[in-house]
C-alpha cells in the first residue's frame, strides 16, 4: 500500500523526540524543566523502538557526571544508580602472554577517570525515564520511527511509526495495525549511532557537506559476575595491543574492563571498523583477548550473564555533522560526540540534549516552529562539548594514518600541546576514507586463525546472542534490506570472503553450500539482529540498508 493511499491517525506536540537513550532523555528533562521555571505548558513525547527504556543500551561505562551534575544537581539524593566511583584507573599494552602498564602521569588530565562513575547506561536511562515521566514528558516504548513527515514547504512536521503485524511476503496479519504520525512543532533526533531515519534527514538537508566522513567502531561488551575475592570495586582497567596487534593489515582498538556494584564486572573489546582485514571477525577477537592472563585472571571461576553489541561513532570533531534542519536538530550521537582517546560520550550526549532543548524553548516562547533552530550550532559550538572534542580531533586520524604505537604516540603529544598551549601543530587533519572502502581483497591478507571456544571463558555467537534477550517476531518483513540481492554471492564473496559472516557479532548472516561445497547462497537471519549498525556501516559496496524492525524488537539488555 502506498504512503499516498493510506490515512494514518496522528498526535500533535510541542517537541517530539526520537529515541529514549541518554540525549533523547536529556532533552525531555530539559524541555519540561524550562516549562515549569517559566509557567508555561509544552508537550512532549519522547518515542523508543525498543520494548522498555534501556532495553537497546549499550556502553562501558565509565560515566563523567558533569552534564548529569547539570541536568539534576541531586542526582545521588534521588537514587541514580551510579553508586561505583572510579578508584584504580590502569592502561595496559598486551603482548601474547604478558603487559606492560603505562604510568598515569604520561597521560593529559583529561584522560583520568577519577571523578568518574562506574555503572549501566541502561539502568541510568531508565532512571532519567522515571525522571522525564515525573516532569510530565510521555515515553512511548515499542514504537519504531521508520519515517519523516514533512510540510509543503519541505521542513519536517514529525515522524511516522512502523506498521505492526505485517507478515513476511507484505500481507497483513490479523491485528494489523498501521502506524501513527506523531506531528512536533520541533523534532529532535536522538536515535543514537547510525540511526536509520537519521541517516535520510543528513543525506535530505545535506548535513555533511564540508565535512569528513563519519568514522566508527563496533564495541562488543560482556557482562561477569565474579568471584568476590577477585572483585575489585572501582577499578577501570583499558588495553590495546594483543590480540589485534597479531592480525595481519591494519587494525586498531582495545579493550576495557570495569568493576562496579555487586561482584559485576563490564568486559568489553572495541574494533575501529577502518580494519583492511576481511578475515577479521571482532567478536573472535573479543573471545581470545578474554584468555589473556590480565583479563583471565578476574574471571576465572566467574559467570558471564549477558551479552551485547553496538557501533560507536568515532570520527570526532571533524565528523559532527550540521546540527540543525528546518523543523528540528541531531542531538547525542545521532551526530556523533563521542570522545575517542577518552572512550566516553554518554556527558556529550546529554549536554546536547540539553542544549537542543533550551533552543527548543526559545523558539517555542517566540511563537516559532518548524524553522531552523539557528542558535543550536552556536551553542553547540560555544560550549564545553566542542572544547572536549577539540582537544582530542587529532587522535583518531593520527592513529589512522600511523597505526598503534606512533599513532598513538603522536595522538599523546598533541593532546598534551592542546591541554598545555591551546593548539595543535596538526591543525586539524581529515579522515579520507569511510569504513566501508578501507577493506582489501580476501586473497591479499591471511585468514586469521581464531580458537574454538572453550565454553569457558569464550563462547560462540549464537550462546552469546541469547544471553542479549534478543527477540524478533519472525513473520515480518526483514529489516536488513538487500539492495541488490545478487552482490553477496556475485562480488563480496569472490572478492572478499563475504565479510558480513564475520564482521556481524550476532551470526545474522551465513554463506551456506550444498555438500559439495557447491551453490553458495547468502542467508539473513534477521531475528539474531542485536541492532548494532555494523552491517549497514562496513558492508564494502554498502549493499545492507539497515532499517528499524516492528516496535519492540532487538535485544533487552539488563544492567548493559
Amino acid at each position: 500500500m502506498s504512503e499516498a493511499a493510506v490515512e494514518r491517525e496522528s498526535m500533535e506536540y510541542d517537541v517530539v523526540i526520537v529515541g529514549a537513550g541518554p540525549a533523547g532523555l536529556a532533552a525531555a528533562i530539559r524541555l519540561k524543566q524550562l516549562a515549569a521555571d517559566a509557567g508555561s505548558e509544552i508537550s512532549v513525547a519522547v518515542l523508543e523502538k525498543g520494548a522498555e527504556v534501556g532495553a537497546h543500551i549499550l556502553s562501558g561505562a565509565v560515566i563523567d557526571p558533569k552534564a548529569l551534575d547539570e541536568l539534576i544537581p541531586d542526582w545521588a539524593a534521588k537514587g541514580a544508580p551510579l553508586t561505583t566511583a572510579v578508584k584504580k584507573d590502569k592502561f595496559l599494552y598486551l603482548g601474547p602472554a604478558g603487559s606492560i602498564r603505562f604510568p598515569n602521569f604520561l597521560f593529559p588530565p583529561l584522560m583520568s577517570n577519577h571523578g568518574n562513575y562506574i555503572g549501566s547506561l541502561g539502568n541510568l536511562c531508565r532512571w532519567l525515564a522515571e525522571q522525564a515521566e515525573a516532569l510530565g514528558a510521555e515515553i512511548y516504548p515499542g514504537f519504531a520511527v521508520d519515517d519523516v513527515v514533512y510540510n509543503d514547504d519541505g521542513s519536517v512536521k514529525g515522524v511516522v511509526t512502523g506498521d505492526f503485524g505485517v507478515a513476511k511476503d507484505g500481507s497483513h496479519k490479523a491485528g494489523f495495525t498501521l502506524g501513527m504520525e506523531l506531528h512536533g512543532k520541533y523534532t529532535l533526533m536522538a536515535e543514537g549511532v547510525r540511526g536509520s531515519v537519521t541517516k535520510k534527514l543528513i543525506s535530505k538537508f545535506e548535513l555533511l557537506k564540508g565535512k569528513s566522513p563519519q568514522k566508527f567502531g563496533i564495541g562488543l561488551k560482556e557482562l561477569w559476575e565474579v568471584d568476590p575475592a577477585k572483585h575489585d570495586p572501582g577499578l577501570v582497567v583499558h588495553t590495546m595491543g594483543w590480540p589485534l596487534s597479531t592480525v595481519k593489515g591494519s587494525a586498531g582498538g582495545g579493550s576495557f574492563m570495569y568493576h562496579f556494584e555487586e561482584n559485576l564486572v563490564s568486559v568489553g573489546f572495541v574494533v575501529h571498523l577502518n580494519y583492511t582485514n576481511p578475515h577479521l571477525s571482532p567478536f573472535d577477537e573479543m573471545q581470545r583477548h578474554k584468555h589473556h592472563p590480565a583479563i583471565a585472571q578476574y574471571l576465572e571461576g566467574g559467570k558471564r550473564i549477558s551479552y551485547g553489541a553496538r557501533a560507536i561513532t568515532e570520527g570526532g570533531l571533524q565528523s559532527v555533522p550540521k546540527l540543525t534542519f528546518p523543523g528540528g536538530a541531531l542531538i547525542g550521537c545521532s551526530a556523533g560526540f563521542v570522545n575517542v582517546p577518552r572512550i566516553k560520550g554518554t556527558h556529550n550526549a546529554m549536554k546536547t540534549g540539553m542544549l537542543g532543548a533550551e533552543a527548543v524553548f526559545e523558539a517555542l516562547q517566540a511563537g516559532r516552529a518548524y524553522d531552523e533552530l539557528e542558535t543550536l550550532q552556536g551553542a553547540y559550538e560555544a560550549s564545553w562539548v566542542y572544547k572536549d572534542l577539540h582537544r582530542v580531533r587529532n587522535v583518531k586520524p593520527l592513529w589512522t594514518k600511523f597505526g598503534n604505537i606512533l599513532g598513538l604516540g603522536l595522538g599523546g603529544f598533541d593532546m598534551w600541546v592542546n591541554q598545555l598551549f591551546g593548539f595543535s601543530f596538526f591543525g586539524t587533519l581529515k579522515h579520507t576514507k569511510p569504513d566501508h572502502a578501507t577493506l582489501k581483497r580476501a586473497d591479499e591478507l591471511p585468514p586469521v586463525d581464531y580458537p574454538k571456544p572453550d565454553g569457558v571463558l569464550s563462547f560462540d555467537k549464537l550462546s552469546s546472542v541469547f544471553l542479549s534477550n534478543t527477540n524478533h517476531e519472525e513473520d515480518q518483513p526483514s529489516h536488513l534490506v538487500l539492495k541488490d540481492d545478487t552482490v553477496p554471492i556475485a562480488h563480496n564473496l569472490p572478492t572478499f570472503d563475504e565479510p558480513a559472516q564475520r564482521y556481524c557479532p550476532a551470526g545474522v548472516y551465513e554463506i551456506i553450500r550444498d555438500d559439495d561445497g557447491s551453490n553458495p547462497r547468502f542467508v539473513i537471519n534477521a531475528q539474531n539482529c542485536v541492532h548494532c549498525k555494523t552491517c549497514d556501516i562496513k558492508d564494502p559496496t554498502q549493499n545492507i540498508n539497515w532499517t528499524v524492525p516492528e516496535g519492540g524488537g532487538g535485544p533487552v539488555y539488563p544492567n548493559m
